[in-house]
């Protein structure tokens, strides 16, 4: 079917393509049933406005703000600010312009100093990782008040209201986690669950990925089978980092494999190396330079792909497609749970996303 013109509905409707248009953005003065007639044309003849078109001779300027975490701090976040800058690059021609406020992902004053400058400039949509769950609250009721949409991505928070969440289901990947280790571990033994850098009561996504975690020995029966430690790991204090470690190694002779909940897998490898142990599997996420080089040596048994860079690309065109395209946007979007190995890693590394408006 061709697309319906503006032109095509005048000469249906027998009116003039200005009367037509008036109708359309709701301005000027047209009658009750001039203005019926013309609708129901529209509506016979299935017309869907140019919204692309339009946004090409628009006047608007759509300011997106991104409150990201430095990724000279933590090299994690180097990939959704590279999704973030490749979207830019894509709706820059529809008058899209982005500002980063980057802040120290380790310090919560570096991040509410952030938020606080991103607030005041009264952006048209805003882009974040809430990975500060209880700072980030008094900022979402100020843009809901001031009817700014959110997009939410790694974490999702949403009793929130946001617009949209890209990223993974946390509680499902560490589902999965646990279903990988289980598979190679026939014997009874003993699994650590090791959340590094990120203070628990804190970090929402980490309490979803532990509840995953431990609901698959649950519900497969295998909480007799197996025993389940936890610890929090601070990198700051390095010495305190490997004898807290060392504490672990050394009253768990039984200690078979260990679950990294965030992207810092690589550490405990190192540790491990230094240690000259090889017989403990270790499960974490991202395709982190530092992790890759312990996956393709064997420390590392899988890595469990987030796709940090389509977080921020999709992060983007979301809030494009609905301030700039009038388009409906999912609510949720879970990007895939993707188990990455030595023998498969090639097919993740240097990928490019794409998006359809």
């Amino acid at each position: 079917m061709k697309n319906v013109r503006i032109k095509d509905i005048a000469l249906k409707a027998k009116v003039s393509t200005g009367t037509v248009d008036r109708v359309l953005h709701n301005r000027g003065k047209v009658s009750e049933a001039i203005k019926e007639k013309i609708l129901k044309v529209i509506s016979d003849m299935n017309y869907e406005p140019n919204l692309m078109a339009r946004a090409l001779v628009s006047t608007k300027t759509y300011h997106l703000a991104v409150l990201i975490p430095d990724h000279e701090v933590d090299y994690y976040w180097e990939a959704p600010k590279k999704g973030v800058e490749k979207a830019q690059k894509e709706l820059r021609k529809y008058k899209v312009v982005v500002h980063q406020f980057v802040f120290d992902p380790y310090n919560i004053e570096s991040f509410i100093e952030k938020a606080t400058e991103l607030t005041k400039t009264k952006p048209d949509g805003i882009l974040l990782s809430p990975i500060f769950y209880k700072e980030i609250l008094p900022f979402f009721d100020q843009w809901k008040q001031r009817h700014i949409p959110f997009v939410l991505f790694n974490t999702d928070l949403k009793e929130q209201k946001r617009l949209s969440y890209i990223g993974q289901d946390s509680y499902q990947s560490g589902f999965l986690a646990a279903k990988l280790i289980e598979y190679g571990q026939p014997d009874p033994c003993s699994i650590l669950i090791a959340h590094i850098d990120e203070k628990i009561t804190n970090a929402a996504h980490l309490v979803k990925k532990e509840e995953g975690f431990r609901d698959f020995f649950v519900q497969n029966l295998l909480t007799d089978k197996y025993h389940i430690l936890r610890t929090e790991l601070n990198r700051a204090d390095f010495l305190l980092f490997t004898a807290e470690l060392d504490n672990i190694i050394q009253n768990t002779p039984d200690l078979k494999s260990i679950f990294v909940t965030t992207s810092k897998a690589y550490e405990v490898a190192t540790y491990l190396e230094q240690r000259g142990i090889r017989n403990i599997k270790i499960i974490g996420y991202d395709l982190l330079p530092k992790n890759i080089n312990f996956l393709n040596r064997g420390f590392i048994s899988f890595l469990i792909n987030q796709n940090p860079k389509g977080q921020g690309y999709w992060g983007i065109h979301y809030l494009a497609k609905h301030l700039v395209f009038k388009k409906h946007v999912q609510s949720l979007k879970y990007l895939p749970l993707d188990v990455v190995t030595k023998e498969n890693l090639s097919y993740y590394t240097g990928e490019e996303e794409s998006v359809e408006i």
